[in-house]
C-alpha cells in the first residue's frame, strides 16, 4: 500500500494557518549581540550562509535559483536540479508525493516570502516548513531550510541570537498548531534577541517590544 503523501497534507495545512494573523509585524530593524547562525555546521555550510548574507544584503527576492545555488555549496555538487520522484523522510515514515506541477507550486510558495504583509517571523517559519515539505532536492533540505529562514529574516532587517530551538525540533508536515507554533517560536527568539541587544547595548525598555500575539 502507499504510504500518505505528506506533501499533500502540508499544502492542506498550509492554508489552514492564519499567517498574517498568527504574530504581529516586528519594529525592525532587531539587531543581535551575536548571530545565532554563526559557526553551526561545516565548512560548506557556512559558505552558504555567506552567500544568504550577501543576497540579502542586496536586497535580492528568495527565488528557485537562490535555493538552489544554495544547495549545490552545500551539498558539494555542480548541479541541483528538482527532485524527479517522489521523496522520504524521517527514515521513510514520511513520503513527499511529485506531481507535474510540484515544482511551480514550491515557486508559488517560495514567492510568497516577498509578501511584507504577512509578518517577516510567520514568512520566515513558513518557508522553513515549505523547503522541509517539498523536499526540493535529493539530499540537503534541512539545512536548506535553514538558509531560506535565515534569507526572510535578514530581508526584514531581524537577527537571531539563537536558533537551536528552530533547527533541532522536528516537525510534522500534518500539524497546523504546530505550523502556527513555529512562527509563535521565531518570533518569540526575535524578541528576546532584541531585548539582550537592549541590555548589551545600556538601553532600558518598558514593557515588551513586541508581543507573541495581536
Amino acid at each position: 500500500m502507499t504510504a500518505p503523501d505528506h506533501l499533500a497534507a502540508w499544502q492542506r495545512v498550509r492554508e489552514l494557518v492564519a499567517w498574517r494573523d498568527v504574530v504581529p509585524h516586528l519594529p525592525a530593524p532587531v539587531p543581535a549581540v551575536r548571530d545565532g547562525f554563526a559557526g553551526r555546521g561545516p565548512q560548506r555550510l557556512l559558505a552558504a550562509r555567506d552567500d544568504v548574507r550577501r543576497e540579502a544584503s542586496a536586497g535580492a527576492d528568495l527565488d528557485l535559483d537562490l535555493l538552489a545555488r544554495w544547495n549545490r555549496i552545500v551539498r558539494g555538487v555542480p548541479v541541483a536540479a528538482f527532485r524527479r520522484a517522489p521523496a522520504y523522510a524521517k527514515h521513510g515514515r514520511e513520503r513527499y508525493g511529485l506531481r507535474a506541477d510540484t515544482e511551480q507550486r514550491f515557486a508559488a510558495c517560495v514567492a510568497q516570502t516577498a509578501d511584507r504583509s504577512t509578518p517577516v517571523t510567520a514568512r520566515a517559519a513558513r518557508v522553513y516548513l515549505d523547503v522541509a515539505f517539498f523536499h526540493p532536492y535529493d539530499d540537503g533540505n534541512a539545512r536548506l531550510a535553514g538558509l531560506a529562514l535565515q534569507f526572510v529574516l535578514l530581508r526584514g532587517g531581524v537577527e537571531l541570537d539563537e536558533v537551536a530551538p528552530i533547527l533541532t525540533t522536528v516537525r510534522r508536515a500534518d500539524d497546523a498548531e504546530g505550523a502556527a507554533g513555529l512562527a509563535r517560536l521565531v518570533h518569540g527568539i526575535a524578541a528576546a534577541t532584541h531585548r539582550r541587544w537592549l541590555r548589551a547595548n545600556g538601553q532600558c525598555q518598558h514593557g515588551p517590544p513586541f508581543p507573541n500575539h495581536r
